[in-house]
Protein backbone atom coordinates (compact mmCIF):
# COMPACT_ATOMS: atom_id res chain seq x y z
CA UNK A 1 0.00 0.00 0.00
CA UNK A 2 1.16 3.27 -0.58
CA UNK A 3 0.21 6.14 1.90
CA UNK A 4 -0.06 9.79 1.36
CA UNK A 5 0.68 12.93 3.35
CA UNK A 6 -3.01 14.92 3.05
CA UNK A 7 -2.21 18.24 2.11
CA UNK A 8 0.31 19.85 4.19
CA UNK A 9 -1.06 17.97 7.53
CA UNK A 10 1.29 15.45 9.07
CA UNK A 11 -1.30 12.90 8.43
CA UNK A 12 -0.73 9.92 6.35
CA UNK A 13 -3.64 8.35 4.49
CA UNK A 14 -3.82 5.03 2.47
CA UNK A 15 -3.69 5.57 -0.95
CA UNK A 16 -6.84 3.51 -1.37
CA UNK A 17 -9.58 3.62 1.27
CA UNK A 18 -13.09 1.65 1.79
CA UNK A 19 -16.36 3.88 2.09
CA UNK A 20 -19.44 2.43 2.93
CA UNK A 21 -22.09 4.62 0.89
CA UNK A 22 -24.75 2.45 -0.54
CA UNK A 23 -23.29 -0.70 0.40
CA UNK A 24 -23.47 -0.72 4.05
CA UNK A 25 -27.06 -1.23 5.44
CA UNK A 26 -28.21 -1.78 2.10
CA UNK A 27 -26.14 -4.24 0.07
CA UNK A 28 -24.31 -6.09 2.66
CA UNK A 29 -24.67 -6.85 6.36
CA UNK A 30 -22.45 -7.46 9.09
CA UNK A 31 -20.84 -10.63 8.32
CA UNK A 32 -19.61 -9.35 4.44
CA UNK A 33 -18.71 -6.10 6.06
CA UNK A 34 -16.78 -7.93 8.64
CA UNK A 35 -14.87 -9.43 5.75
CA UNK A 36 -14.60 -6.48 3.70
CA UNK A 37 -13.15 -4.18 6.47
CA UNK A 38 -11.00 -6.77 7.07
CA UNK A 39 -9.72 -7.37 3.77
CA UNK A 40 -9.07 -3.95 3.46
CA UNK A 41 -6.97 -3.66 7.15
CA UNK A 42 -5.04 -6.36 5.90
CA UNK A 43 -4.35 -5.08 2.73
CA UNK A 44 -2.85 -1.86 3.97
CA UNK A 45 -5.96 0.54 4.32
CA UNK A 46 -6.38 2.66 7.16
CA UNK A 47 -8.64 4.67 6.12
CA UNK A 48 -12.95 4.11 7.00
CA UNK A 49 -15.35 6.51 5.23
CA UNK A 50 -19.17 7.26 6.28
CA UNK A 51 -21.40 9.51 7.28
CA UNK A 52 -24.78 10.52 9.43
CA UNK A 53 -27.11 10.64 5.94
CA UNK A 54 -26.31 6.71 5.16
CA UNK A 55 -28.70 4.54 5.33
CA UNK A 56 -30.05 7.29 7.73
CA UNK A 57 -27.40 6.32 10.11
CA UNK A 58 -27.13 2.34 10.41
CA UNK A 59 -23.93 2.54 8.27
CA UNK A 60 -22.21 3.99 10.92
CA UNK A 61 -23.72 1.74 13.51
CA UNK A 62 -22.79 -1.21 11.51
CA UNK A 63 -19.20 0.35 11.18
CA UNK A 64 -18.93 0.87 15.21
CA UNK A 65 -20.02 -2.88 16.06
CA UNK A 66 -17.16 -4.51 13.38
CA UNK A 67 -14.28 -1.96 15.04
CA UNK A 68 -15.42 -3.01 18.14
CA UNK A 69 -15.31 -7.01 17.46
CA UNK A 70 -12.11 -6.46 15.21
CA UNK A 71 -10.34 -4.51 18.14
CA UNK A 72 -7.72 -3.19 16.15
CA UNK A 73 -4.98 -0.24 17.69
CA UNK A 74 -6.99 2.92 17.86
CA UNK A 75 -3.79 4.72 16.33
CA UNK A 76 -4.09 1.84 13.01
CA UNK A 77 -6.75 3.12 11.47
CA UNK A 78 -8.97 6.31 10.82
CA UNK A 79 -12.56 6.87 10.77
CA UNK A 80 -14.52 9.78 9.19
CA UNK A 81 -17.97 11.26 9.24
CA UNK A 82 -19.78 13.83 7.52
CA UNK A 83 -22.84 15.99 8.87
CA UNK A 84 -25.51 18.38 6.71
CA UNK A 85 -28.18 16.13 5.56
CA UNK A 86 -29.17 14.61 9.03
CA UNK A 87 -30.18 11.39 9.04
CA UNK A 88 -34.18 11.16 9.97
CA UNK A 89 -34.72 11.65 6.04
CA UNK A 90 -38.15 13.30 5.36
CA UNK A 91 -38.87 13.96 8.56
CA UNK A 92 -35.92 15.95 9.61
CA UNK A 93 -36.82 18.37 11.72
CA UNK A 94 -35.22 22.00 11.20
CA UNK A 95 -32.20 22.24 13.23
CA UNK A 96 -31.36 18.41 12.50
CA UNK A 97 -29.99 19.15 9.25
CA UNK A 98 -27.72 21.65 8.17
CA UNK A 99 -24.25 23.56 9.37
CA UNK A 100 -25.44 25.08 12.54
CA UNK A 101 -23.73 25.08 15.56
CA UNK A 102 -26.69 22.96 17.23
CA UNK A 103 -26.26 19.99 14.12
CA UNK A 104 -22.77 20.00 13.96
CA UNK A 105 -22.53 19.63 17.79
CA UNK A 106 -25.07 17.11 18.19
CA UNK A 107 -24.23 15.17 15.05
CA UNK A 108 -20.38 14.75 15.87
CA UNK A 109 -22.13 13.16 19.06
CA UNK A 110 -24.53 11.33 17.58
CA UNK A 111 -21.81 9.67 15.21
CA UNK A 112 -19.14 9.02 17.85
CA UNK A 113 -22.27 6.75 20.01
CA UNK A 114 -23.09 5.20 17.06
CA UNK A 115 -19.30 4.46 16.35
CA UNK A 116 -18.48 3.40 19.93
CA UNK A 117 -15.50 5.43 19.69
CA UNK A 118 -13.92 8.95 21.41
CA UNK A 119 -13.27 11.10 18.39
CA UNK A 120 -13.19 11.25 14.84
CA UNK A 121 -10.43 11.49 12.77
CA UNK A 122 -11.49 13.47 9.93
CA UNK A 123 -15.22 15.12 10.20
CA UNK A 124 -16.77 16.68 7.25
CA UNK A 125 -19.15 19.18 6.20
CA UNK A 126 -21.12 17.01 3.32
CA UNK A 127 -22.81 20.12 1.88
CA UNK A 128 -22.12 23.90 1.79
CA UNK A 129 -24.72 26.00 3.78
CA UNK A 130 -25.96 28.70 2.55
CA UNK A 131 -28.13 29.34 5.86
CA UNK A 132 -25.27 29.67 8.25
CA UNK A 133 -22.79 31.93 8.49
CA UNK A 134 -18.96 30.47 7.30
CA UNK A 135 -17.67 32.41 10.69
CA UNK A 136 -20.22 30.17 12.77
CA UNK A 137 -19.02 27.25 10.96
CA UNK A 138 -15.28 27.47 11.25
CA UNK A 139 -15.50 28.42 14.99
CA UNK A 140 -18.01 25.17 15.42
CA UNK A 141 -15.93 23.05 14.14
CA UNK A 142 -12.44 24.10 15.70
CA UNK A 143 -14.21 23.95 19.42
CA UNK A 144 -14.27 20.25 18.40
CA UNK A 145 -11.25 20.14 17.48
CA UNK A 146 -10.19 21.84 20.86
CA UNK A 147 -12.42 19.15 23.13
CA UNK A 148 -10.50 16.28 21.30
CA UNK A 149 -13.50 15.15 19.41
CA UNK A 150 -12.14 15.45 16.00
CA UNK A 151 -8.63 15.85 15.01
CA UNK A 152 -8.91 17.40 11.70
CA UNK A 153 -12.36 18.80 9.85
CA UNK A 154 -13.04 19.35 5.98
CA UNK A 155 -15.59 20.12 3.29
CA UNK A 156 -17.39 17.68 0.69
CA UNK A 157 -18.56 19.17 -2.91
CA UNK A 158 -17.58 22.95 -1.76
CA UNK A 159 -17.01 25.12 -4.12
CA UNK A 160 -13.24 26.71 -4.49
CA UNK A 161 -14.86 30.31 -3.46
CA UNK A 162 -16.14 28.40 0.11
CA UNK A 163 -13.03 26.74 0.45
CA UNK A 164 -11.39 29.93 0.46
CA UNK A 165 -13.57 31.84 2.83
CA UNK A 166 -13.43 29.60 5.59
CA UNK A 167 -9.71 29.68 5.15
CA UNK A 168 -9.73 33.10 5.10
CA UNK A 169 -12.04 33.48 8.43
CA UNK A 170 -10.11 30.77 9.90
CA UNK A 171 -7.03 32.66 9.30
CA UNK A 172 -8.09 35.60 10.43
CA UNK A 173 -9.38 34.64 13.84
CA UNK A 174 -6.62 32.41 14.42
CA UNK A 175 -8.69 29.19 14.16
CA UNK A 176 -8.11 25.61 12.52
CA UNK A 177 -9.07 25.89 8.34
CA UNK A 178 -10.34 22.79 6.98
CA UNK A 179 -8.11 20.24 5.99
CA UNK A 180 -9.58 18.49 3.25
CA UNK A 181 -12.01 18.17 0.89
CA UNK A 182 -13.85 15.65 -0.42
CA UNK A 183 -15.69 15.72 -4.28
CA UNK A 184 -16.49 13.06 -6.48
CA UNK A 185 -13.48 12.08 -9.46
CA UNK A 186 -13.29 10.17 -11.92
CA UNK A 187 -13.23 10.07 -15.67
CA UNK A 188 -16.35 11.88 -16.10
CA UNK A 189 -16.07 13.70 -13.16
CA UNK A 190 -13.05 16.37 -13.59
CA UNK A 191 -13.80 20.55 -13.19
CA UNK A 192 -13.73 20.38 -9.60
CA UNK A 193 -9.86 19.12 -9.04
CA UNK A 194 -8.79 19.68 -12.06
CA UNK A 195 -10.09 23.46 -12.40
CA UNK A 196 -11.86 24.85 -9.61
CA UNK A 197 -9.38 23.66 -6.84
CA UNK A 198 -6.26 24.23 -8.78
CA UNK A 199 -5.23 27.51 -7.40
CA UNK A 200 -6.73 25.60 -3.45
CA UNK A 201 -3.56 22.98 -4.22
CA UNK A 202 -1.26 25.59 -5.04
CA UNK A 203 -1.68 27.97 -2.60
CA UNK A 204 -3.33 26.21 0.57
CA UNK A 205 -2.17 22.51 0.02
CA UNK A 206 -5.57 20.74 1.01
CA UNK A 207 -5.72 16.82 0.96
CA UNK A 208 -8.53 15.35 -1.07
CA UNK A 209 -10.22 11.81 -0.48
CA UNK A 210 -12.15 11.75 -3.87
CA UNK A 211 -15.26 9.42 -3.96
CA UNK A 212 -16.36 7.45 -6.90
CA UNK A 213 -13.51 6.51 -8.62
CA UNK A 214 -15.60 4.26 -10.63
CA UNK A 215 -18.84 6.83 -11.40
CA UNK A 216 -20.83 4.21 -9.29
CA UNK A 217 -19.62 1.41 -11.39
CA UNK A 218 -19.77 2.80 -14.17
CA UNK A 219 -16.20 2.57 -15.51
CA UNK A 220 -15.70 -0.92 -14.37
CA UNK A 221 -17.61 -2.12 -16.98
CA UNK A 222 -20.43 -3.70 -15.33
CA UNK A 223 -23.28 -1.77 -17.15
CA UNK A 224 -21.73 -2.20 -20.43
CA UNK A 225 -24.71 -5.05 -21.51
CA UNK A 226 -26.86 -3.99 -19.01
CA UNK A 227 -27.83 -3.14 -15.15
CA UNK A 228 -27.32 -6.81 -13.39
CA UNK A 229 -29.88 -7.24 -10.39
CA UNK A 230 -26.95 -7.37 -7.48
CA UNK A 231 -25.67 -3.88 -8.23
CA UNK A 232 -26.16 -0.29 -7.12
CA UNK A 233 -27.89 0.51 -9.82
CA UNK A 234 -30.69 -1.80 -9.73
CA UNK A 235 -31.54 -1.66 -6.37
CA UNK A 236 -34.93 0.23 -5.14
CA UNK A 237 -34.97 4.23 -4.54
CA UNK A 238 -31.89 4.61 -6.52
CA UNK A 239 -33.68 5.48 -10.37
CA UNK A 240 -32.39 8.92 -9.59
CA UNK A 241 -28.34 7.47 -9.82
CA UNK A 242 -29.38 5.30 -12.99
CA UNK A 243 -31.04 8.45 -15.02
CA UNK A 244 -27.40 10.56 -13.56
CA UNK A 245 -25.14 8.43 -14.61
CA UNK A 246 -26.05 5.84 -17.48
CA UNK A 247 -26.38 6.67 -20.78
CA UNK A 248 -25.18 5.72 -24.41
CA UNK A 249 -22.56 7.75 -25.00
CA UNK A 250 -20.78 7.32 -21.40
CA UNK A 251 -21.10 3.24 -22.12
CA UNK A 252 -19.88 3.78 -25.35
CA UNK A 253 -16.63 5.15 -24.14
CA UNK A 254 -16.46 2.69 -21.47
CA UNK A 255 -16.73 0.07 -24.25
CA UNK A 256 -13.67 1.44 -25.51
CA UNK A 257 -11.91 2.45 -22.49
CA UNK A 258 -12.13 -1.73 -21.47
CA UNK A 259 -10.18 -2.47 -25.17
CA UNK A 260 -7.28 -0.20 -23.90
CA UNK A 261 -7.77 -1.83 -20.20
CA UNK A 262 -7.39 -5.62 -21.94
CA UNK A 263 -4.23 -4.17 -23.50
CA UNK A 264 -2.83 -3.12 -20.81
CA UNK A 265 -3.36 -6.91 -18.77
CA UNK A 266 -5.46 -5.29 -16.49
CA UNK A 267 -9.70 -4.35 -16.07
CA UNK A 268 -11.37 -1.01 -16.91
CA UNK A 269 -12.02 -0.40 -12.70
CA UNK A 270 -7.90 -1.15 -12.38
CA UNK A 271 -7.09 1.43 -14.99
CA UNK A 272 -9.88 4.09 -13.73
CA UNK A 273 -8.83 4.00 -10.37
CA UNK A 274 -5.18 4.21 -10.90
CA UNK A 275 -6.01 7.16 -13.59
CA UNK A 276 -7.22 8.83 -10.62
CA UNK A 277 -4.34 7.55 -8.56
CA UNK A 278 -2.00 9.23 -10.81
CA UNK A 279 -3.25 12.98 -9.79
CA UNK A 280 -0.92 14.01 -7.20
CA UNK A 281 -3.49 15.89 -5.80
CA UNK A 282 -5.79 13.05 -4.90
CA UNK A 283 -4.60 11.86 -1.02
CA UNK A 284 -7.16 8.72 -1.36
CA UNK A 285 -9.32 7.56 -3.50
CA UNK A 286 -12.58 5.82 -1.85
CA UNK A 287 -13.77 2.22 -3.06
CA UNK A 288 -17.16 1.01 -2.61
CA UNK A 289 -17.65 -2.64 -2.68
CA UNK A 290 -20.14 -5.33 -1.42
CA UNK A 291 -18.44 -8.26 -2.50
CA UNK A 292 -14.54 -9.26 -1.37
CA UNK A 293 -13.33 -10.39 -4.89
CA UNK A 294 -14.03 -6.44 -5.97
CA UNK A 295 -12.19 -5.17 -3.28
CA UNK A 296 -9.03 -7.41 -3.83
CA UNK A 297 -9.51 -6.76 -7.71
CA UNK A 298 -9.17 -3.08 -7.11
CA UNK A 299 -6.22 -3.42 -4.76
CA UNK A 300 -4.37 -4.25 -8.23
CA UNK A 301 -4.70 -0.13 -9.56
CA UNK A 302 -1.68 0.14 -7.29
CA UNK A 303 0.99 -2.44 -9.61
CA UNK A 304 -0.83 -0.69 -12.51
CA UNK A 305 0.57 2.79 -11.85
CA UNK A 306 4.31 2.88 -13.34
CA UNK A 307 2.32 1.82 -16.58
CA UNK A 308 0.20 5.15 -16.87
CA UNK A 309 3.21 6.81 -19.21
CA UNK A 310 2.38 9.72 -20.96
CA UNK A 311 1.86 7.98 -23.99
CA UNK A 312 -1.40 5.73 -22.43
CA UNK A 313 -2.54 9.00 -20.55
CA UNK A 314 -3.21 10.50 -24.14
CA UNK A 315 -5.05 7.45 -25.05
CA UNK A 316 -7.45 7.60 -22.35
CA UNK A 317 -7.90 10.95 -22.95
CA UNK A 318 -8.06 10.52 -26.83
CA UNK A 319 -10.77 7.84 -25.62
CA UNK A 320 -12.74 9.72 -23.14
CA UNK A 321 -12.70 13.52 -24.02
CA UNK A 322 -13.48 14.69 -20.60
CA UNK A 323 -10.89 16.75 -20.29
CA UNK A 324 -12.14 20.27 -18.53
CA UNK A 325 -10.81 23.68 -20.04
CA UNK A 326 -8.57 24.83 -18.15
CA UNK A 327 -8.05 29.03 -17.46
CA UNK A 328 -4.76 30.34 -18.16
CA UNK A 329 -3.39 31.64 -14.76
Amino acid sequence: MEYRRMGKTGLQLSALSLGSWVTFGKQVDDKISDELMGIAYDNGINFFDNAEVYSRSESEKMMGRILKKKNWNRSSYLVSSKVFFGWHGPENKPNEKGLSRKHIVEACHEALERFQLSYLDLYYCHRPDKNTPMEEIVRTMNTLIQQGKILYWGTSEWSGAEIVEAHLIARQLGLEPPAMEQPQYNLFERYKMEVDYYTIFRNLGMGTTIWSPLASGLLSGKYNNGIPADSRMGLEGFSWLRDKTLNEDRIERVKKLSVLAQELETTPACLSIAWCLKNPNVTSAILGASKPQQLNDNFKSLELLPKLTVDVMEQIETIMQTKPAHPEY
